[in-house]
């Protein structure tokens, strides 16, 4: 009788093994969608009732309220947290299919890493407006934006050093070298979002009291 093998988890041109960004993909993408599906029931809460007061209101500085009633929560025409909960539905079924043993395209990649770039810039934009303009955070947007910052950081590094997202070369090669120190970028990411907040919010507590 002949032994069969499980089949690794594997990328079909490099060999080498998916299962760390399959898991990011995953984990990321599940406390994407928590956070996108918090903030619409809550949405939907104050469109019920303007005044009602949420459970992540805490204080003038921390809470969901003043950012989901800006414009800036609504910039397509409809609430932010919809796209959310479209968005990050794609890293986990891509996550669980990678574990599973599917291949992908180059196109496929592009297409994902293209993704998480312009839903980090969105959530970039979205701070900025939050922290300079709005003048309140909103946690469960910190912990879409927690999320979103190291899924694009680690999957772009990961797809350039596996080669597939470019073509085997100096590019590939110097992402490849550079792989096990991906984290630094997504950590950098978090400190200039942390300095950020700790320089401008004690400037805006004039304006939050008064």
């Amino acid at each position: 009788m002949t032994e069969q093998r499980a089949p690794q988890r594997t990328h079909p041109s490099t060999g080498r093994p998916v299962v760390v960004p399959a898991v990011l993909l995953v984990i990321a993408g599940l406390v994407g969608l928590l956070g996108s599906f918090a903030l619409t029931v809550d949405k939907f809460r104050l469109l019920e009732n303007p005044t009602a007061s949420l459970g992540c209101d805490v204080n003038p500085f921390v809470g969901c309220s003043p950012v989901i009633d800006s414009w800036q929560a609504s910039l397509f025409g409809f609430p932010n947290p919809i796209l959310g909960l479209i968005g990050f539905a794609a890293p986990v079924a891509v996550g669980v299919a990678l574990l599973a043993g599917a291949r992908f395209a180059r196109w496929f990649w592009v297409a994902l890493t293209t993704g998480t770039f312009l839903a980090w810039v969105f959530i970039t934009w979205l701070f900025t407006q939050t922290v300079f303009v709005i003048g309140a955070l909103c946690p469960w947007c910190m912990l879409v934006w927690s999320v979103t910052i190291p899924l694009f950081w680690i999957l772009l590094v990961w797809g350039l050093a596996r080669g597939v997202t470019v073509p085997h070369g100096r590019v590939q090669r110097a992402a490849a070298a550079f792989l096990p120190f991906s984290w630094i970028l997504p950590v950098l990411n978090y400190i200039v979002v942390a300095t950020v907040i700790l320089v401008q919010f004690p400037l805006l507590l004039p304006t939050l009291l008064g």
